[in-house]
């Protein structure tokens, strides 16, 4: 496939998974929580990242269910999600908490193509009101798994995509106003 090809599936891909109107509850939100589960080590950056330095906000933010990604792929984002927002001092509050200051919607598709998997992710920060006021968007690419598509993505990958995620986040939440 041509990177011409290769753009404009991949634009036309995060088109329409922006503007899905569809929910589908693969990312429990309750799991993303600053605790860890009980019976479980806390989880610290593997060796090699680089440390991140906490922000200072009073936002309590809430992921709802991601659109397009298999269950599969979300465990290890949501897992890495809750961790990253924590070491970045970034509150999450669980599914149905009112408190919420900001909700984040997430889109994903995953395109294989010349033995490489891209994640394409789009998350809408959306105020306590429902109106999106930020867009935080990027794609992970990694080597293909010998499968095509979600079966490809690894753990790591989503990791990748969190890490991401929450560091865009963080900056945002740093700069907006007020």
């Amino acid at each position: 496939m041509s990177n011409l090809t290769l753009s404009t599936a991949i634009l036309g891909a995060v088109l329409c998974l922006a503007a899905c109107a569809s929910t589908q509850d693969v990312l429990e939100p309750s799991a993303l929580t600053a605790e860890p589960a009980s019976g479980t080590q806390p989880s610290f950056p593997a060796a090699g990242t680089p440390a991140v330095a906490a922000v200072t906000t009073d936002a309590r933010v809430q992921f709802a269910p991601v659109i397009g990604a298999t269950t599969e792929a979300t465990g290890p984002l949501s897992a890495r999600l809750s961790t990253r927002a924590q070491e970045r001092g970034i509150s999450l509050v669980a599914a149905g908490d009112t408190s919420a200051t900001h909700v984040v919607k997430g889109y994903f598709s995953a395109l294989s193509d010349n033995g490489e998997t891209t994640v394409i992710y789009v998350w809408d920060v959306m105020d306590a009101a429902g109106n999106r006021i930020h867009r935080i968007q990027g794609q992970q690419k990694a080597p293909s798994r010998g499968a095509e598509g979600w079966p490809s993505v690894t753990p790591s990958t989503m990791e990748a995509v969190a890490d991401s995620t929450v560091d865009q986040l963080a900056g945002w939440l740093t700069a907006r106003p007020g």
